[in-house]
């Protein structure tokens, strides 16, 4: 009886906290700014390819060569760049190589400079 008791008392706590959760998740949107961003160019990243170099970045482009799942060329019609997609991004329709983009992420310098993305918007 005892254990029943505390397992209903369990559920009365839990089953709304977590019935809460799921609406929240349900009615947040992705903030979809889309007034001015200070993007850079390409050739200034490439102006500093330190291994130590690290800084958050927006470069605004085109995807133009696909190299694996995650892995692509970026250019934004100055130089181009290595770009990692991180696995969390969803797009809501297909890009080729013409769609314009705007990506957000950190720049890492090195032997390989590239840019690991983790958020991407349609221009």
């Amino acid at each position: 009886m005892k254990n029943t008791v505390v397992a209903l008392a369990t559920a009365a706590i839990i089953l709304p906290t977590a019935a809460l959760a799921g609406e929240h998740d349900k009615n947040e949107m992705a903030l979809n700014y889309s007034g001015p961003v200070e993007a850079v160019s390409v050739a200034d990243l490439l102006s500093d390819t330190s291994m130590f170099t690290e800084k958050e970045t927006i470069v605004e482009g085109n995807l133009i060569k696909q190299l694996s799942a995650d892995t692509f060329i970026f250019s934004d019609g100055t130089k181009e760049i290595q770009v990692e997609i991180d696995d969390d991004i969803k797009m809501p329709a297909a890009i080729n190589a013409t769609t314009r983009l705007r990506l957000y992420g950190e720049y890492e310098g090195g032997k390989t400079p590239e840019i690991e993305v983790d958020r991407i918007q349609l221009l």
